[in-house]
């Protein structure tokens, strides 16, 4: 059996208790993971001057792949988002999350199976701001007006939203070949260029024309994202893998997932050619860190799609199928899905609930 390194960065708020218990899931796998602890987050600043440290960063290129807990990202103040961070420095231009229900999850669909392909580089998070009467934002509002491309407000905070052929290119492109490695039928682009012409304009000029490559293989549509939001609360089953830009991607896979059952199940992944960092979707959730009721399940799907990444296929099937036993079984389930499916009973704890997942995973491999 290969041994791989992976780092670990185990996050805040809930994060330390959910990447503990993914580890235990892993080790009861059957798959040789060597975990390489980094951290990052609030903590980190007042040892490291920084919520990531160059440390982090270069653990995460040694190992090549990594996994991480949720970090607490201010509102509106403080640093920048650690995932942002990461995702612009090791260049993850993929934010890959699938969307599958899980019977006994409480999903409003028991029956969603999409993926969502988000371009990860550039779009308005790309983080190019102008505060409120900076001389930068005055000089832009001035830029502007004088070339007449509109007039903007004096007293607005301005962000500006790049997208370019490139990283358009690349997105469509890993929608289209993940489509194929896993014999999906069709690709959906998700856009607004009705409106904004110059960048979801040129996004959706550029997913048409790699679109051609692949006729006769993987089919193309396209909608408008409004539209897409709608059509994908009508009917789900409709899509199979959607891309997207980064701002829409972020809103309709958070709309997926509650559609599917909600965060807590909502794995992710951010990949780039040369790394691969996995995580949970969902928030540090710090008003119950450290009380034993997180849910874990989202950690530990994320790293099934972790083993898939290293090849470790067998151990990855594993884990998806006992997370599915134990939901249908519906005996150790948390309170957040206790609270989704409405069923009046005791809400079993993070321990619990990674407790039988072990013990459905030892069921398995005896079974084996």
């Amino acid at each position: 059996m290969t041994q791989h390194t992976v780092t670990l960065i185990p996050g805040d708020g809930i994060g330390v208790e959910t990447s503990a218990a993914m580890q235990k899931v892993v080790a009861a796998s059957g798959a040789d993971i060597l975990w390489e602890v980094a951290e990052a987050g609030a903590s980190m600043i007042e040892e490291c001057g920084t919520p990531l440290p160059e440390s982090t960063i270069e653990a995460v290129k040694r190992n090549k792949v990594a996994i991480k807990g949720p970090i607490t990202t201010p509102v509106g103040t403080g640093f920048r988002s650690v995932n942002v961070a990461l995702r612009k420095t090791l260049d993850l231009y993929v934010c890959l999350r699938p969307v599958l229900s899980i019977p006994g999850a409480g999903g409003r669909y028991e029956d969603m199976d999409l993926v969502i392909v988000r371009e990860n580089s550039e779009d308005l998070y790309a983080g190019i701001e102008f505060e409120e009467g900076s001389d930068a934002a005055r000089r832009l509002i001035d830029f502007c007006d004088n070339e007449g491309a509109g007039s903007i407000r004096p007293d607005s905070g301005i962000s500006i939203k790049p997208i370019s052929v490139t990283a358009s290119e690349n997105i469509v492109r890993y929608a289209f070949e993940y489509a194929l490695a896993q014999g999906r039928k069709k690709v959906t682009a998700a856009h607004k260029a009705n409106i904004m012409k110059y960048s979801d304009g040129l996004f959706l000029r550029v997913a048409r024309e790699v679109a051609k490559e692949y006729e006769g293989r993987v089919a193309f549509d396209e909608r408008i994202i409004d539209a897409f939001c709608m059509n994908l609360v009508m009917d789900p089953s409709q899509f199979d893998v959607v891309v997207f830009p980064n701002l829409y991607g972020d809103i309709a896979s958070d709309l997926a997932a509650g559609m599917a059952g909600g965060l807590g199940i909502a794995p992710g992944a951010n990949i780039g050619k040369d790394y691969a960092v996995f995580e949970a979707v969902h928030g540090s959730a710090p008003d119950i860190a450290g009380q034993d009721k997180a849910n874990p399940t989202a950690e530990i799907l994320s790293a099934a799609m972790m083993l898939d990444h290293l090849g470790e296929l067998e151990a990855a099937a594993r884990i998806r199928a006992a997370v599915r036993k134990v939901y249908a079984e519906g005996e150790h389930l948390t309170g957040d899905i206790r609270r989704a499916t409405g069923v009046d009973a005791p809400a079993a704890s993070c321990t619990e609930f990674t407790d039988a997942l072990v013990a459905a995973l030892a069921e398995q491999r005896y079974k084996e």
